[in-house]
């Protein structure tokens, strides 16, 4: 669930304070600019396979799958290590004294992904009722922390929100500074019935929800945010501790506010281990990854995928421990979250613009936006070129080692090998999604 709880931690997040939102929520509808007709876990590699022109259609889904896997497993240890880091966070507002060390916050991340790991095989059948649970608190959570800020922290006037801004990264325009910071459901497609119906309402659902309830938390944020500066200089690293804890006046009322935003990052943990894994299964079972044979296997008596979802935890446990030697290299890694998911809503929307100013058939499922499918189409494809455009550059103009955004150079290397490996040995092996289901064209 792209909710908004994760928009307010990006907007006063680790260590910054920066306007923008989550990128990812924006493409739940990104996803519905193609009209899903045999949902499969694949999600955009599917998509792409399906709309890439002929003779070049397994290259592009093999560069998507990449894409898509190495996003959601990037996600899931940011996830983990937000979680960790809060905690520590938490530490430092109640106990002053406290100095949070690289490896303590590595032992909270290694916590996080322990219990998603139960969560997602052990306590499995209880998932669905956990998530029932999850969406009650979401919501009874969004009230939780809005009535308290709204109704004790000093506010702001409009004049401030609306019309003050603030370059603190040096950049020459006012402009270029605001842009700079600026659908895990179809990954479980093929485990949920009537998917090529269900997905997509879920998808609108949960995007018009999440919608709503983000932009009210940032208007909350924003005209409650108190002394911006001591924010930006809290010891907890997250400034919207400090504006709750300036809110309330109150070191436990800011604990209690931050405690509902841990629990559901760490709810929100379960579910992209849940994603990552499912997706690595899937593009395994096309053969797209090394060591597919292995990784596709399905445990017989629980139906899932376990060897996925330990390969999932493994990779976010083993980036974690780079983070005790070095959080910039660490966030350099998981960065690639952010350009990979972006590039993997390109491709398909490319491909599908493509074939509507072509005029050459499109497969229709049950469930379609009719007309306005190539405005969502043309729409999603400028947010997405737009951020991802931006989504490498560093948050100030002068940079150092430790500042500089190293997306850029990791995404670069992970194509480059990606490429490397389909010239070298999947595409002798790699021949785009399994296909059980054929409809006709309309």
């Amino acid at each position: 669930m792209l909710d908004w709880d994760h928009g307010s931690i990006l907007f006063v997040g680790r260590n910054g304070f920066c306007v923008g939102s989550r990128p990812f929520e924006k493409h739940q509808l990104m996803v519905l600019t193609r009209e899903i007709r045999v949902p499969l876990a694949g999600g955009q590699y599917s998509m792409v396979s399906e709309y890439a022109p002929e003779g070049s259609t397994n290259f592009f889904a093999y560069v998507t799958g990449w894409l898509t896997c190495l996003g959601w497993q990037a996600a899931t240890a940011s996830s983990a290590y937000l979680g960790g880091t809060m905690i520590q966070g938490l530490i430092v507002l109640n106990q002053p004294s406290y100095e949070p060390q690289r490896w303590q916050g590595t032992l909270l991340f290694y916590a996080m992904i322990l219990f998603s790991v139960i969560f997602n095989t052990l306590l499995v059948k209880f998932l669905p009722k956990v998530e029932g649970i999850i969406l009650i608190i979401h919501i009874a959570g969004f009230f939780g922390i809005l009535i308290p800020l709204v109704h004790l922290a000093p506010h702001g006037s409009a004049s401030d929100v609306f019309t003050q801004f603030t370059n603190g990264g040096g950049w020459s325009t006012q402009g270029l500074s605001f842009c700079i910071g600026a659908d895990s459901a179809c990954h479980l497609a093929e485990e949920i019935p009537n998917a090529s119906k269900v997905v997509p309402r879920v998808m609108v659902a949960t995007t018009l929800l999440n919608g709503i309830l983000g932009f009210a938390a940032l208007m909350a944020i924003l005209f409650c945010a108190g002394n911006i500066e001591n924010a930006l200089e809290t010891p907890t690293g997250y400034p919207f501790i400090e504006i709750f804890y300036q809110a309330t006046d109150s070191r436990g009322g800011a604990t209690a506010l931050t405690c509902i935003i841990v629990a559901l990052v760490f709810f929100a943990t379960i579910g992209l281990l849940t994603t990552a894994s499912r997706m690595t299964w899937a593009f395994a079972r096309d053969n797209g990854l090394p060591g597919s044979r292995w990784l596709a296997k399905v445990e017989p008596r629980s139906a899932l995928p376990l060897y996925s979802i330990g390969v999932t935890a493994t990779i976010s446990l083993l980036l974690a421990l780079i983070n005790i030697g070095s959080t910039a290299a660490f966030s350099a890694i998981v960065s690639l979250s952010v350009a990979s998911v972006l590039a993997s809503y390109i491709m398909p929307i490319v491909l599908i613009l493509r074939r509507r100013l072509l005029g050459e058939p499109i497969r229709l499922g049950p469930w379609s936006l009719g007309r306005w499918g190539m405005i969502a189409n043309i729409v999603g494809l400028m947010y997405a070129i737009f951020a991802f455009f931006f989504s490498f550059w560093p948050q100030e103009k002068n940079v150092d080692a430790k500042s500089m955004n190293w997306a850029c150079l990791v995404w670069g290397f992970a194509m480059l090998f990606c490429g490397f490996w389909y010239l070298v040995r999947a595409r002798h092996f790699y021949h785009g999604p399994i296909r059980e289901i054929e409809s006709p064209l309309a």
